[in-house]
C-alpha cells in the first residue's frame, strides 16, 4: 500500500488512493469510527497518537484489522507525555525561527517512535504529523535522521504539498496552500534524497464545518479529481466525546465515509481504497 509502489498493468483499469483516517488513540468514540469503518472497507490506514489516553486500550483491535498503521508524531497536543509540546502557532514560529531545542525535539521524535514500536511490536508503516508538525523545519530533519533506514523498509513519508484544489471554494484552496506552504517543499527534498517514498498528491484539507451535507460536496469534489497513489486524510469518529471539541464534524465525517453515496462516487470515478482489495491467491 505504499502511495509510489509500481501499478501492474491489470491495475490499470482502476485509480487506488489511500484513504487515512488520522488521530487513533484520541478517545474511545474516534478509535470506534476508525474500527467501524475498516469493517466497511472504507479505510486503508490510520495514525496512531501514541500518547492518546485510548490508544493502547483500543489498539488490539486495531492489530486486527488489515489497517497500515502510521505514527502521528504529535508535538503540539497535551496528553501530559514529556518533551516538546507548543500550541501550534508557538511551534511553527519557533521552527521558523530557529528556536525550536533541537535535542529536545530529536527526543520526542525518538521516544514516540520507540513507544510506536513497544505498542504494536513492529515500525511504522508510515509516518506523518498532527497538525502536520512533521514537515516543520527542524522536526522534518530529526524525523528523518531518526527513522534513518527504515526507507529501505518502505516506510513512507505524508506529503501534504500537492493538494488537489479544483471545484473548491477558496477558502479551502487557501487553506490547503497554507499547510503545504509550512514545509512540504523542504520534507520532500530531504525525504527523496534519504529514499522515503511519499504519495503523489493530497486530499481532506476543509475547515471542519457544515455537518454532513459540507462533507458530502467536499468528499465528491475530492473523489472526482482524485489520482493514483493520492492521500485522502479524514478525522471520522462514531459517537461523541464532551472534552472534543470536533465531535460532531468527526461524526459527520464517518456519516459520509460510511455512507452508499461514498461507494457509489468510487465506483463513478472508477476509485478503489488502497489495503481493501480482496487478496490473491497464489496461482
Amino acid at each position: 500500500m505504499n502511495p509510489d509502489r509500481p501499478r501492474a498493468s491489470s491495475d490499470s483499469e482502476y485509480r487506488r488512493i489511500v484513504v487515512c483516517a488520522d488521530d487513533f488513540g484520541m478517545n474511545d468514540a474516534v478509535d470506534a469510527g476508525i474500527l467501524r469503518l475498516a469493517e466497511l472497507g472504507r479505510l486503508s490506514a490510520t495514525s496512531l497518537l501514541v500518547d492518546g489516553p485510548s490508544a493502547s486500550r483500543n489498539l488490539p483491535a486495531l492489530l486486527d484489522t488489515r489497517l497500515q498503521i502510521g505514527l502521528h508524531l504529535n508535538l503540539t497536543e497535551s496528553f501530559g507525555q514529556p518533551g516538546v509540546c507548543l500550541p501550534l502557532k508557538s511551534l511553527i514560529q519557533a521552527a521558523y525561527l530557529r528556536r525550536l531545542p533541537q535535542d529536545q525535539v530529536r527526543d520526542s521524535v525518538a521516544r514516540q517512535l520507540g513507544l510506536f514500536r513497544t505498542l504494536t511490536g513492529r515500525s511504522p508503516d508510515y509516518v506523518d504529523g498532527h497538525q502536520h508538525v512533521h514537515q516543520l523545519p527542524g522536526v522534518r530533519d530529526a524525523l528523518l535522521s531518526i527513522l534513518g533506514a527504515d526507507a529501505a523498509a518502505g516506510l513512507w513519508i505524508r506529503d501534504t504539498g500537492r493538494p488537489r484544489l479544483a471545484g473548491l471554494p477558496w477558502r479551502l484552496r487557501a487553506k490547503a496552500r497554507v499547510i503545504a506552504g509550512l514545509g512540504a517543499a523542504g520534507l520532500r527534498r530531504r525525504a527523496r534524497a534519504a529514499g522515503f517514498a511519499q504519495n503523489a498528491g493530497f486530499l481532506g484539507v476543509y475547515d471542519f464545518k457544515g455537518g454532513i451535507p459540507a462533507y458530502e460536496a467536499w468528499m465528491s469534489r475530492w473523489l472526482a479529481q482524485a489520482r493514483d497513489g493520492d492521500v485522502l486524510m479524514c478525522h471520522p469518529a462514531w459517537g461523541g466525546d464532551p472534552q472534543d471539541a470536533l465531535a460532531a464534524q468527526r461524526q459527520a465525517e464517518y456519516a459520509v465515509l460510511a455512507g452508499a453515496p461514498m461507494a457509489r462516487w468510487l465506483a463513478d470515478h472508477r476509485l478503489e481504497i488502497a489495503g481493501t482489495e480482496p487478496r490473491k491467491e497464489p496461482s
